[in-house]
């Protein structure tokens, strides 16, 4: 079965006339039918860089392709045109050339990053040959950065997270899951060093990564103390192993001792529990200097909590002095002297405004009461214009009537009004009434017919 067969495009790829026309050449001249060879190209770019995806790796060349795209016992003909593509569009490129930036440490390592022929691809490229070597390895930028960003995640969230250096063994172990070889994880540790998230070295023919920590942009390089923390962190795990294991040798000899006893070897059982107690001493004295490892690294772990502690102080001295530049005593009680200024004239503007309102009222006031007054002098006739009411009481029939005198006194005071009425005004009044007076008597005359009208 073709290798092929595991790519997500089953449907695409038992299609003989279509797979028949992807399997040809490219033109020479991409002018005769852009769409056809267009479309050709992006269907093998597409299938390049999953087939990468689909198998964890980084990297692909010719050769490998050829196999993997194998149908039908023949390979595309086109490949080397879709390399030499994607190494113009920057999807690809040779490990050479993704590597010259490192510094030599990388180099020296040895672990396969300048692949053979790099300088026959150099000359094809300067005498515009179209031949790829099968060999040549080309790195996938796209593929690479995921990785890249892949391991980073892995180490920080790993419990090595809070040391920055680690041997290239441990991050083999820690990145196993991730990196499917030793290559793919070379060039994931060149993209991060490209990203400025990592550096690496050599020591005393050990090969170091340095992560870039929490709260770094960039990874710093390598120090004196770096590797000193290095070294202790080494010697805490080496005694850790050691400890453990002498552990376990102490727990054996106390169970060889036991069984010894059991089967009444009582001499052999106590050359056990001695060799047992010298076991332990050992172990107690590497405990011991493990502890004071332990100690000196929490100390370094606090002086440098310590230097950020000061490093914020010195940034927040820094900043103090520069917002209070040009802030003085003098100034602040001259602003405080404007501010009082201000706020005695406000309040003089409120005073002014609030007597002018107060002056509108007593306006309103004198107004009301000289409507008051209008109003009092258009009435006709006021109460007090008319005859007091008599006070004496009245006569009741049958009783005797007063005497003259008694009578006149009696009466109410007969009121004196001059009456502003003419002559005229008194004789048409008068003749008006005497109109009521007969058209009142018609109306009584002729009431009863009236009455009698409904009943009809």
């Amino acid at each position: 079965m073709s290798n092929a067969t595991e790519i997500k495009l089953a449907a695409e790829w038992e299609d003989d006339e279509r797979m028949n026309f992807m399997f040809s050449d490219f033109n020479e001249n991409r002018d005769v039918n852009t769409t056809d060879w267009d479309s050709k190209m992006d269907f093998w770019t597409a299938l390049v860089i999953k087939s990468c995806r689909d198998r964890g790796t980084v990297c692909v060349s010719l050769q490998e392709l050829n196999k993997t795209f194998r149908r039908k016992e023949k390979s595309p003909l086109g490949l080397a045109t879709v390399i030499q593509s994607m190494a113009r569009c920057g999807k690809i490129q040779r490990e050479s050339e993704f590597a010259a930036n490192v510094d030599c440490g990388w180099l020296s390592w040895g672990v396969g990053l300048l692949l053979v022929k790099p300088l026959k691809w150099t000359f094809s490229t300067l005498l515009g040959s179209n031949q790829v070597p099968l060999e040549e390895s080309f790195v996938v930028i796209e593929l690479v950065k995921e990785k890249a960003a892949e391991l980073l995640k892995v180490y920080r969230s790993s419990g090595s997270a809070s040391r920055s250096i680690l041997s290239f063994p441990e991050l083999c172990t820690l990145s196993s899951d991730v990196c499917a070889d030793e290559s793919t994880l070379c060039m994931a540790l060149l993209q991060l060093q490209r990203d400025k998230q990592v550096t690496v070295s050599l020591h005393e023919g050990e090969k170091i990564v340095k992560f870039c920590q929490a709260g770094q942009d960039n990874v710093s390089p390598v120090s004196d103390v770096d590797m000193g923390i290095y070294q202790l962190q080494r010697s805490e795990k080496l005694l850790g192993e050691r400890v453990e294991k002498l552990g376990l040798e102490a727990d054996k000899c106390k169970e060889e001792a036991r069984t010894l006893l059991r089967e009444g070897k009582k001499s052999q059982a106590l050359r056990c529990l001695r060799g047992c107690k010298r076991v332990e001493k050992r172990a107690d004295g590497l405990f011991a200097n493990l502890e004071s490892i332990r100690g000196i690294l929490d100390r370094i772990a606090q002086s440098q909590t310590d230097k950020k502690v000061m490093q914020a102080y010195q940034a927040g001295v820094s900043a103090l002095r520069l917002s209070l530049k040009d802030v003085t005593v003098e100034r602040a009680e001259s602003l405080v002297d404007q501010i009082q200024e201000l706020c005695d004239t406000q309040d003089e503007v409120n005073q002014t405004i609030s007597s002018g309102v107060t002056s509108a009222d007593e306006d309103m006031d004198e107004l009301e009461e000289e409507l008051k007054s209008l109003l009092d002098e258009s009435k006709p006739v006021s109460i007090s214009s008319y005859p007091e009411v008599p006070t004496n009481g009245l006569r009741i029939p049958g009783e005797p009537s007063l005497r003259g005198a008694d009578l006149l006194s009696s009466l109410p005071a007969v009121p004196y009004r001059r009456l502003d009425i003419t002559d005229e005004q008194l004789e048409e009044e008068l003749n008006q009434l005497t109109l009521t007076d007969s058209g009142f008597q018609q109306k009584k005359m002729t009431s009863p017919a009236k009455r009698l009208e409904p009943a009809q």
